[in-house]
C-alpha cells in the first residue's frame, strides 16, 4: 500500500491520540507537527520523534501529502482552507465546520483542486457500530423505523481546569459530542430529511471545580440542554437529547427499533462495546462475539483506533475509491446538528437542504486490511 506523508496542525490534548495510534496504520508515514504555539509543537515532535514545524513550513513540506486538522472548532474552516489552498489533502477533527455555507465552501474548493476532505469522527467504524450496521443491513431486525439517543452529564466544568469553550457557541453538547452520535445514525439509517427541536441554557453560569482557577465561573453563551427529533429520509424518526444539565439518568446511548426487532447499540464516542438485539419475544440478548479488530481493547481496555478514518482515506486516494469519512457525510452532519440549534431557537421543523449517502461498511477483513 502506498504511504501518505502525514502532518499535524495543533499540538494541544487531542494530538497525543493521532501520534500515538497512527503507526498502527500501514498507510500513514508521520512526517511532523505544527502550532501557532512553536513550544508546544517542538514539544510533540520530541515525544514522537518527528519535526516541528511553523504552519507555513509544514504546509510548504514536498513530503507531506496530507494534513489533519487538530486546531480549536472555531478555526477548523479557516485552517482546512489553508490546507487545501496548500494543495495538500485535509482531515479535520469534529466537527468539520459551525456553518454550512463553510462546509460547501469547502467542498467546492476540494473538488476544484482534485484534493480529498476527512472528517472526524471516525467511531462509527469501530466494531460494535459495525456489527450493527451489519445486522441492520442484514434484515436482522427489519427497516429500521424508530429510535432513541441520549448523550447527557452534568457538563465539563467539574473535572475539566478551562472549561470555557464548551459553553460558548459552536460547542455545547450538539456540536461538541453530538458528531459521534449524529455520524453514527447517518451510517446506520442513511441521510436525515428535517429535525425540530427545543433548546434551553438551565444556568447562566457555571462554576470550575477543579485545577487553578477553582471557583471561578465561566458564562453559558450556548444551549446546554437540547431535546431533538429527526426524521429521516427512509421514514424512521429519532428522538436525540443531548444535555449538559443532568446529574443522573437511566437512558441507553443509542437504541434503534425496527419493523421486527430493536437494536441497543453502544456509546458511539468509543468504538467497541457489545450490541444487543432483542425480537418480537422481547428477549434481549448480545449480539455473538465478533471479530473486527476495531472493536478490541487495545488502549485503558478501551478499544481505540482513532485515525482509522485518516487511514481508510490515505487508502481510497491509492485505490481510487471514495473514504468512509467523507466531505458529504460530515456536510451533512454539520447541517443536521445547526439544524438543530436553529430549530430550538425558532421553536418549530426544518427542512434539511444537504444529503448524502450511507458509507460503505467497514468489514473484519477490510479493517484488518488497513493496518500493519
Amino acid at each position: 500500500m502506498t504511504q501518505l506523508g502525514v502532518g499535524i496542525i495543533g499540538c494541544g490534548n487531542i494530538s497525543t491520540a493521532y501520534l500515538k495510534l497512527a503507526p498502527l496504520f500501514k498507510a500513514l508515514r508521520l512526517v511532523a507537527v505544527a502550532d501557532i504555539n512553536m513550544d508546544a509543537a517542538r514539544a510533540r515532535a520530541a515525544e514522537f520523534a518527528v519535526r516541528a514545524e511553523t504552519v507555513e513550513d509544514l504546509l510548504r513540506a514536498p513530503d507531506i501529502d496530507v494534513v489533519v486538522n487538530l486546531t480549536i472548532p472555531a478555526v477548523h474552516f479557516a485552517v482546512t482552507k489553508q490546507i487545501l489552498e496548500a494543495g495538500k489533502h485535509a482531515y479535520s477533527e469534529k466537527p468539520l465546520v459551525l456553518t454550512l455555507a463553510e462546509g460547501e465552501e469547502l467542498r467546492n474548493l476540494a473538488a476544484a483542486k482534485n484534493l480529498r476532505i476527512g472528517s472526524a469522527p471516525d467511531t462509527f467504524l469501530g466494531g460494535a457500530h459495525q456489527q450493527a450496521r451489519a445486522a441492520i443491513d442484514a434484515g436482522d431486525v427489519g427497516r429500521i423505523i424508530g429510535g432513541t439517543c441520549h448523550v447527557m452529564s452534568r457538563g465539563m466544568e467539574s473535572w475539566h481546569p478551562n472549561p470555557d469553550f464548551f459553553f460558548q457557541p459552536g460547542a455545547g453538547p450538539v456540536l461538541d459530542i453530538g458528531p459521534y452520535y449524529v455520524t453514527n445514525l447517518i451510517q446506520l439509517i442513511g441521510p436525515v430529511k428535517s429535525v425540530a427541536a427545543l433548546a434551553t441554557a438551565t444556568y447562566a453560569d457555571r462554576i470550575i471545580g477543579s485545577g487553578a482557577r477553582l471557583g471561578e465561573t465561566v458564562p453559558v453563551a450556548t444551549p446546554t440542554n437540547i431535546h431533538a427529533l429527526l426524521e429521516f429520509a427512509n421514514g424512521a424518526t429519532v428522538t436525540l437529547g443531548a444535555s449538559w444539565d443532568i446529574c443522573a439518568h437511566r437512558h441507553a446511548n443509542m437504541e434503534l427499533y425496527g419493523e421486527t426487532g430493536s437494536l441497543f447499540i453502544p456509546d458511539p464516542n468509543f468504538f467497541g462495546g457489545t450490541v444487543e438485539i432483542g425480537g418480537l419475544d422481547k428477549t434481549i440478548t448480545a449480539l455473538p462475539e465478533w471479530d473486527h479488530p476495531f472493536g478490541l481493547a487495545n488502549q485503558d481496555e478501551r478499544a481505540n483506533y482513532r485515525c482509522a478514518g485518516l487511514a481508510d482515506m490515505a487508502a481510497a486516494i491509492a485505490e481510487g475509491r471514495e473514504h468512509r469519512c467523507n466531505i458529504d457525510l460530515a456536510v451533512h452532519a454539520v447541517d443536521v446538528m445547526t439544524a438543530i440549534l436553529h430549530a430550538g431557537e425558532q421553536r418549530r421543523f426544518i427542512d434539511l437542504t444537504t444529503t448524502c449517502e450511507r458509507p460503505a461498511s467497514l468489514s473484519p477483513d477490510e479493517a484488518r486490511a488497513l493496518l500493519v
